[in-house]
């Protein structure tokens, strides 16, 4: 899952140049929004109004720029989660959540970041609000699997799969790895990631005829060959039949747990992880 690397010194003079500015662009979006009075500023989210004019042209910028990922309703779509069932939306009192996100993006799931004026995030603000005050109203419409559908399980009864019959822990550690993964995947996405990850590294080491062994990240694999990058980026392959090797694939032992796992383990499961934050 990834650790947070410590920021050089180089690099600590530009980050607070890019804050700054990221803070200058909210300023500038909230002087924006045209919904701005005393009454708006002590309401919560779903007590603000936004004129239809500014609606309907931040519906326009998010089918424009967000929903090939976020779906043309903001209620997910292939690539990019629900928005209307997302905190930080739910948090957004202003834009002073949104905003940021849209102007730096989220590189590490996928989103890039875009070069919007502040009166056009001030318009998607408008519509996502707009959104999710009519999805709030109808919570019979939803289409998709909420978080709560997945919190039915006992997270203890789970940590002891974890730790026993499930041998996570002989792979992966509350403190490790998974140390916050309930921060980083929510609902639906951290399931889907426990029963079978994706973009899971294998590796493999190649024992050649003169004993030498070789290791990499695995590249090809199929009856008749092997192969695999090593760390300074080669590519290596030889038949399979002339090299003893060794695989270490992730994802597949995640594979065959589905046969093994009952309802209960899954739920149980999921009801520990999302204590990981």
């Amino acid at each position: 899952m990834g650790c947070l690397c410590s920021m050089i010194r180089e690099i600590a003079g530009p980050s607070r140049f890019r804050l700054r500015l990221t803070r200058l662009a909210s300023v500038a979006l909230l002087a924006s929004l045209p919904c701005l009075n005393a009454q708006t500023r002590t309401a919560k989210p779903d007590a603000q109004s936004f004129p239809a004019a500014t609606v309907e042209r931040g519906k326009t910028l998010f089918a424009q720029n967000c929903a090939f990922c976020h779906g043309r309703d903001a209620g997910g779509g292939e690539t990019g989660p629900n928005l209307m069932d997302s905190d930080l939306v739910a948090a957004d009192m202003r834009g002073e959540k949104i905003a940021p996100v849209v102007l730096n993006g989220r590189l590490e799931n996928g989103m890039p970041p875009f070069k919007l004026a502040p009166p056009q995030i001030a318009d998607l603000v408008a519509f996502l609000h707009e959104q999710k005050k009519k999805v709030d109203a109808h919570p019979g419409g939803r289409r998709g699997v909420a978080v709560s559908d997945l919190q039915t399980g006992d997270a203890e009864a789970g940590k002891q799969y974890f730790n026993g019959a499930g041998t996570c822990s002989t792979c992966h550690s509350p403190t490790g790895d998974l140390a916050g993964v309930a921060r980083r995947h929510r609902g639906l996405e951290l399931e889907k990631r426990m029963l079978y990850p994706r973009d899971a590294v294998a590796t493999v080491t190649v024992t050649l005829p003169s004993g030498e062994t070789i290791s990499g990240k695995l590249a090809y694999q199929d009856e008749f060959s092997i192969g695999l990058t090593d760390e300074a980026g080669w590519y290596h392959s030889w038949p399979a039949n002339q090299v003893k090797y060794t695989l270490h694939a992730p994802a597949e032992a995640h594979a065959e747990l589905l046969g093994k796992y009952t309802d209960d383990d899954v739920h149980n499961l999921m009801a520990y992880l999302q204590t990981l934050r």
